[in-house]
């Protein structure tokens, strides 16, 4: 099974966001435009047969410049992969194949990139299509309490020799995740414990050559009622703020005219109204000139006790308005801070025979793959493609599973905001994902 986060608390109004499984688009692959160009120009062609030579040679040159500046397709689009109705094995046979020049980028908004120490693949994607990844956060330290004191936890999992290789690559930047598991009211009340913390991430910082960190805190002090305390929140977003200050106090051995970065990890909301706990506009706004990004979860909409898709669409939209707060005109700059969250897993769950199932990652789902040969089905209400099966025990499951259409609807989805991605996590994923990145 794959590790990834704590999973969320279910949303509590289902009924108007859960997509129907058993829906498919039946829709058609949109036309192709090069091709409906080619048919143009060739029309020309045959129009101007009988003009001067002097017109033939103008429009050649026309379409030499035009091609030439046409931007050329990667694997998966030249292959036409990237659709609503695809097979399984297709999948099967393409998904180990991108294009030769892996360093060419086609999203050009900020990509961070999360990898698991338990997870070898997470270390090879990242140095294999690093100059795609603009941040790399593996998930390596815990800042705990111990007694009256703060340790910081982790060093052990850092792998000083695949900095050294993603450094002589490209020029991804490196934030290793800290989730701040220190006792938050000791924390957030005492500033010699507020000034050890920071001093801390810092000096692991310096050391380790670092270009800042990913934090995540906020589902912790959630669980721990803090955020329920008006007086206590106002203290755990200024922690924030004064971590964020530290930081760009200090500038990078690496590249002095830039300063340690601060990404910081927050929840969707859990309802289309904001909770006590959860993290809303207001929130942002406090943090918005001290954290250089925030780590949207938008994942994990579905569980075992509610089967569906990973992340709908729409939800991810609305998620992004309540947020941002679109309703009253939303802050560009805030929206370009957004690292909209992706998965690179899926979920195979029980829909028949009780509940259960959960998180797959991409050998497994190939495995499903060929040994059921499902027909695909995309659900076109979450945007997001499916396939049901029985197994030896007369068991039928439903598994949603990323797919290259899948990704693209959600690149899209954050073009349109101006905002960027993150990604949960890169080892758990198929290599041509990458493609489209």
């Amino acid at each position: 099974m794959a590790k990834k986060r704590e999973r969320r608390p279910d949303p509590k109004s289902e009924s108007t966001q859960r997509a129907t499984i058993g829906e498919s688009s039946g829709s058609k692959p949109k036309p192709d435009r090069k091709l409906g160009t080619t048919i143009a120009k060739t029309s020309v062609i045959l129009s101007v047969a009988a003009l001067p030579a002097i017109f033939v040679i103008v429009y050649r040159m026309i379409n030499i410049l035009y091609f030439s500046n046409t931007p050329q397709l990667t694997y998966v689009y030249s292959r036409g992969l990237v659709k609503e109705e695809i097979n399984y094995r297709q999948v099967l046979d393409e998904n180990l194949k991108t294009s030769e020049n892996s360093t060419r980028r086609n999203f050009n908004n900020p990509v961070l990139a999360y990898i698991t120490p338990w997870n070898s693949q997470g270390y090879d994607m990242a140095k294999k299509f690093t100059n795609k990844l603009t941040h790399l956060s593996p998930v390596w330290y815990e800042l705990k309490s111990e007694g009256t004191k703060l340790v910081l936890n982790g060093r052990h999992n850092a792998d000083k020799g695949w900095i050294s290789e993603i450094r002589s690559n490209g020029n991804s930047q490196i934030l290793p995740r800290v989730v701040l598991e220190a006792i938050p009211v000791d924390l957030l009340k005492k500033k010699k414990q507020r000034d050890r913390a920071i001093n801390l991430i810092i000096e692991e910082c310096k050391e380790m050559g670092y270009d800042g960190i990913v934090l995540e805190s906020w589902s912790r002090w959630a669980s721990y009622g803090v955020l329920h305390d008006p007086d206590m929140r106002d203290k755990a977003l200024q922690f924030i703020v004064q971590l964020g200050q530290a930081m760009h106090a200090i500038s990078l051995e690496q590249n002095i005219s830039q300063s340690l970065q601060l990404v910081y990890v927050i929840g969707p909301p859990r309802s289309d109204k904001f909770e006590e706990y959860d993290f809303g506009p207001d929130d942002l706004r406090v943090l918005g000139d001290d954290v250089d990004g925030f780590s949207l979860m938008t994942y994990d909409f579905s569980g075992p006790q509610n089967p569906g898709p990973n992340a709908p669409l729409k939800w991810i939209h609305s998620t992004l308005q309540l947020l941002l707060d679109s309703s009253n005109g939303y802050n560009p700059k805030l929206a370009k801070k957004i690292f909209i969250g992706i998965n690179f897993y899926g979920n195979d769950f029980v829909v028949s025979g009780g509940l259960g199932g959960g998180p797959i990652i991409g050998r497994e789902y190939l495995s499903l793959l060929e040994q059921h040969k499902p027909q695909m089905h995309w659900e076109k209400n979450s945007a997001e493609h499916y396939f049901l099966y029985i197994d030896n025990q007369n068991i039928k499951h439903v598994v949603f599973y990323p797919s290259l259409m899948s990704i693209a609807t959600r690149l899209d989805e954050a073009l349109s905001w101006t905002a960027g991605i993150s990604i949960w996590e890169i080892g758990q994923g198929l290599e041509y994902f990458f493609d489209i990145l």
